[in-house]
C-alpha cells in the first residue's frame, strides 16, 4: 500500500503535463476511436479487393424429386459438385476497384489523423483557457485579500469613531463583489475542466506547466491529403465503370457426382460423374449510356473535390501565415503587458500605503487595485495566448502537436 502511494505521489503533487494529456486523449477519445474503426473497415475492404484476384472455389449438393416420371426420367436424383472459376480478363475492373479501395483507406487514415490533430488543438486551447482563468482567479483572490485587510482596518477605525459606516460599507461591497467574481470563476474553471475531461477521457485535477515551440515550416495538412485520396478514389471508380464495355472472359470448371434413387430396369444407362469446362465471354454493347453517364458523374465529383482541395490548400497557407504573425503580435503584447504590470504593481503599493494613511480616498485605492488585478490577468493571459498561438502555428504548419510540445 505504501509503495502504491509513493508511486502516485508525483501525480498528486504535480498533476498532468500537457504532453501526457495529449497522449492520453489520442488513445482514449471515443470520437477518435470511431475514426480508427472506420480506418480498419477500409483496410479490410482493401484485403477483400485483393482476394478478388484468386480463383473462386465452390462446393454444393442438390436433391431433385420428380413425380409422374416417364420411362426416361428418374424420380430421385442426388448430386454433389465442386466448381472452380477464374476471371481471365475483366477490362481492368479489379485493378481499378483495388486502387479505389486503397485510396479510400488512405483517405480514412488521413481523416483519422486530421480528427486527432483538431481534437488535440481543442485540448490545448481548453488547457490554456484553464490556466488563464486560474491566473485571473489568483489575481482576484489577491485583490480580495487586500480588500479584507483594508476592511478590517477601517472597521477598527469605525469602532474607534475615526471612520464612518459608509467607509466600511464601500469596502464591504467591493469585497462581496470580488467574492462573487471568484465564485463565478470557480464555476467557469469547473465547466472548462469538465469539457477538457470529456475530450481527453480522464479526470484531471492539477496541471503541470507546459510549453510549445513555434513551427515556421509548412506542409499540407492531413485533410488535404485525405481530399487528394478521395479524388483519386472517385477516378478509380470511374475506370471500373469503363470496364463494363470491355470484354469479360471467365474460365470455369465444374465436376459433378450423381446418385439416383429407384430406376426402372429398362431405363437407359445413367451418368455417374461429369466434368464440364466452360469458357465464357461477355461484352456489353448497349445500355443506353448508363455506365458512361455514371462514369461522368464520378469524374465531375472528383473534379469538385480537386477544386475544394485547392481552396483549402490556399486557406491553410493563409492561416499558417496569420498564426506566425499572431505570435509576433503576442510577443509585443507580452512586453507591453509586463511593463504595465510592473507599473500597476508599483502604483498600487504606493497608493495602498497612502490609503492606509488616509492621504487618498477609497476611489483612488479601488482604481489602483483594479489596475493591478487587470494588469496581472492581462500579462498571464498573454503568456498562455502565446502558447496557443505556437500550437496553432504547428497545426496549420501540418505538424503533429505532440511533436511541438516540450
Amino acid at each position: 500500500m505504501k509503495k502504491a502511494l509513493l508511486f502516485l505521489l508525483p501525480v498528486l503533487l504535480f498533476g498532468e503535463s500537457l504532453k501526457s494529456i495529449l497522449e492520453y486523449a489520442s488513445q482514449n477519445n471515443n470520437l477518435l476511436e470511431a475514426k480508427k474503426l472506420t480506418k480498419s473497415a477500409k483496410e479490410s475492404e482493401v484485403a477483400s479487393k485483393k482476394s478478388d484476384y484468386f480463383p473462386k472455389i465452390d462446393i454444393g449438393a442438390t436433391y431433385q424429386n420428380s413425380t409422374d416420371t416417364t420411362l426416361f426420367q428418374i424420380q430421385d436424383v442426388y448430386t454433389l459438385y465442386g466448381k472452380v472459376g477464374v476471371d481471365i480478363y475483366d477490362g481492368g475492373a479489379k485493378s481499378a476497384l483495388l486502387k479505389r479501395a486503397k485510396d479510400e483507406f488512405g483517405a480514412a487514415s488521413y481523416d483519422a489523423q486530421e480528427a486527432k490533430e483538431a481534437l488535440l488543438l481543442d485540448v490545448v486551447k481548453e488547457f490554456y483557457t484553464i490556466k488563464t482563468l486560474e491566473a485571473r482567479l489568483s489575481a482576484l483572490e489577491d485583490a480580495k485579500k487586500s480588500l479584507f485587510e483594508q476592511r478590517e482596518r477601517v472597521r477598527a477605525f469605525y469602532d474607534a469613531k475615526m471612520a464612518t459606516q459608509d467607509d466600511v460599507a464601500r469596502l464591504q461591497a467591493s469585497y462581496d463583489q470580488k467574492s462573487y467574481e471568484i465564485e463565478s470563476l470557480h464555476f467557469e474553471i469547473l465547466r472548462v475542466k469538465k469539457s477538457l475531461q470529456l475530450q481527453v477521457g480522464m479526470e484531471i485535477e492539477n496541471f503541470e506547466p507546459s510549453a510549445f515551440h513555434q513551427s515556421v515550416s509548412y506542409e499540407p495538412k492531413s485533410s488535404l491529403k485525405s481530399l487528394e485520396h478521395k479524388e483519386s478514389a472517385l477516378k478509380s471508380g470511374a475506370e471500373a465503370l469503363e470496364s463494363v464495355y470491355a470484354p469479360n472472359i471467365k474460365l470455369e470448371d465444374r465436376y459433378t457426382l450423381y446418385e439416383y434413387g429407384d430406376i426402372a430396369p429398362n431405363h437407359p444407362a445413367k451418368i455417374d460423374k461429369q466434368n464440364v469446362l466452360m469458357l465464357n465471354l461477355n461484352m456489353r454493347i448497349f445500355d443506353n449510356a448508363t455506365a458512361k453517364e455514371a462514369k461522368e458523374a464520378l469524374l465531375l465529383d472528383a473534379k469538385a473535390l480537386g477544386e475544394e482541395r485547392k481552396y483549402h490548400a490556399k486557406e491553410q497557407k493563409m492561416l499558417h501565415e496569420l498564426s506566425i504573425a499572431r505570435v509576433a503580435s503576442l510577443k509585443s503584447k507580452i512586453k507591453s503587458a509586463q511593463s504595465a504590470l510592473v507599473a500597476a504593481t508599483s502604483a498600487f503599493t504606493t497608493i495602498n500605503e497612502k490609503y492606509s494613511a488616509g492621504i487618498v480616498d477609497y476611489v483612488v485605492y479601488l482604481d489602483a487595485l483594479s489596475a493591478k488585478t487587470d494588469a496581472f490577468s492581462l500579462y498571464e493571459g498573454s503568456l498562455y495566448d502565446l502558447q496557443i498561438a505556437y500550437a496553432t502555428s504547428c497545426f496549420y504548419g501540418g505538424k503533429k502537436l505532440q511533436e511541438c510540445v516540450e
